[in-house]
């Protein structure tokens, strides 16, 4: 296993997530970067003007059907449940999680750390583990990157 960092990471690693036997490891990449891992890797290529351009396969846009959320004590009552938030068994959901890691194994891994929310005060820390460049890419743009002084005491609190 190689490890490859971007600025800064955090000091709680994957193992905290039950993965383990990863191959390489890239944490935090900057933007360009991940560009070139993605067209490195021939998930992506570079079009006229630098936008880049990827094949998403025939399963587009979001799945609004397949949104899962383990029913649990503290947060049953809050959950709107019904056809888009469907209960998961936090028994289905550890096998899922577990079955997850096995497929990671012998993979590369993309990570990156940052947060959801605006506010600094309500805002949450999150982790984003892929496979592919150019989904650690997508998750860069749509969340808040952390400072490099945040990397190093980041605990994520969803991944």
């Amino acid at each position: 296993m190689r490890v490859h960092r971007g600025d800064e990471h955090s000091n709680y690693g994957l193992e905290h997530h039950g993965l383990s036997n990863l191959n390489d490891i890239y944490w935090n990449l900057n933007t360009p970067a991940l560009y070139e891992q993605a067209i490195r890797r021939r998930e992506a290529i570079l079009a006229h003007l630098g936008p880049l351009v990827v094949r998403t396969g025939h399963h587009t846009g979001r799945s609004a059907n397949d949104k899962f959320i383990v029913q649990e004590s503290s947060t049953e009552k809050d959950i709107w449940w019904g056809k888009i938030n469907r209960p998961i068994t936090a028994e289905s959901f550890d096998d899922l999680h577990h079955r997850m890691g096995l497929h990671l194994q012998a993979q590369d891994v993309y990570v990156q750390d940052c947060f959801v929310g605006a506010s600094p005060k309500h805002r949450l820390p999150i982790r984003i583990i892929t496979q592919n460049a150019w989904h650690n890419l997508f998750a860069r743009n749509m969340f808040i990157e952390a400072t490099p002084e945040e990397l190093v005491n980041h605990v994520p609190e969803f991944t």
